[in-house]
């Protein structure tokens, strides 16, 4: 049995696999048309989500499977006072594979070890959100042709963000990469992060201004300042609008400089930048589809033939 928890559970060489899968996917989608056909993906959302849930439950439509579960667990026996652990044991009876997302760090883990189905986590907390981290690795790899020897910025809150823990996680298994890191002193990169870098030996910087560094960079992801992070509505408002890329700060990037954000979007991006061929983060969202129907092929051990047809290995 198989999960993904984390980006590192996929060796470098096997997410070169699932990438060039999702490739073929996005060339011949009719080719995978039927390739799930009579399974089903369980969706169990704790927290609130639209990209990511309807996102995996598109990539299992697409391939002719079916999907079910809930988007509020308030709608579940969550409610009631039932257990991750219950509810993924309960689950596994129902459906073939499950993808979850929940507010506190570690529950994708604790569902993996009891579970009956491969699990995919969804976002656990401020911890990790490898299914978005997968779809930004594509991105970055269709835009730039490659994964490794480039500057990537990021840039907003890199203190809650799980996208930007992952993405760091993610990239410093390739080489060349260098890191800037974006933000004000309240939302910096967790020591946690940077002594797994500084152990690698990956060069980075840590800077406040946007403006000091944009010429440099190679990609830039930005992100939201996340609302639901905060405990007091005070510091999310000061912070809130702190970083707006726009239009005058793109005219000074590369040519070739391509701006990601794992959205959603409140106020970080200014909607007169969404006209710039750099603008990469709705392209983003369907790399995200890709991505998801290529993994979940490859969590429950699929194979599609040339011709369409079906291998299914035991898992």
């Amino acid at each position: 049995m198989r999960h993904i928890l984390t980006p590192q559970d996929f060796t470098v060489s096997e997410l070169d696999e699932l990438f060039n899968l999702a490739a073929d996917i996005e060339a011949n989608p009719k080719k995978y048309a039927n390739a799930c056909r009579g399974k089903k993906l369980a969706t169990l959302f704790y927290e609130p989500s639209t990209r990511t849930r309807l996102s995996t439950e598109s990539a299992m439509l697409n391939m002719g499977g079916s999907t079910m579960g809930f988007s509020d667990a308030s709608n579940s026996s969550v409610s009631k006072g039932e257990s991750v652990a219950d509810t993924i044991r309960t689950v596994s009876c129902f459906a073939d594979i499950a993808a979850i997302r929940h507010p506190k760090e570690g529950a994708a883990m604790v569902a993996s070890q009891v579970s009956g189905i491969p699990v995919i986590n969804c976002g656990d907390g401020g911890h990790q959100h490898p299914t978005q981290t997968l779809t930004d690795l594509m991105t970055i790899r269709s835009l730039k042709h490659r994964l490794n020897n480039m500057t990537i910025g990021l840039c907003g809150d890199l203190k809650f963000g799980r996208t930007v823990h992952s993405l760091i996680s993610a990239m410093s298994r390739y080489e060349g990469i260098r890191f800037v890191f974006i933000s004000p002193d309240e939302l910096k990169v967790p020591d946690y992060v940077i002594e797994m870098i500084d152990e690698k030996g990956i060069p980075y910087e840590e800077c406040i201004r946007l403006d000091d560094v944009i010429t440099r960079l190679d990609i830039l992801y930005m992100t939201r300042v996340q609302r639901e992070r905060f405990f007091n509505e005070e510091d999310y408002i000061r912070l809130k609008d702190f970083y707006i890329l726009t239009k005058k700060q793109m005219r000074k990037a590369k040519n070739d400089m391509y701006v990601l954000h794992p959205l959603p979007r409140v106020n970080e991006i200014s909607v007169e930048v969404d006209s710039d061929p750099r603008a990469a983060y709705f392209r983003q969202v369907q790399y995200g589809v890709y991505v998801r129907m290529a993994l979940i092929l490859t969590l429950l051990g699929i194979r599609v033939n040339e011709d369409g047809s079906v291998t299914e290995q035991p898992l």
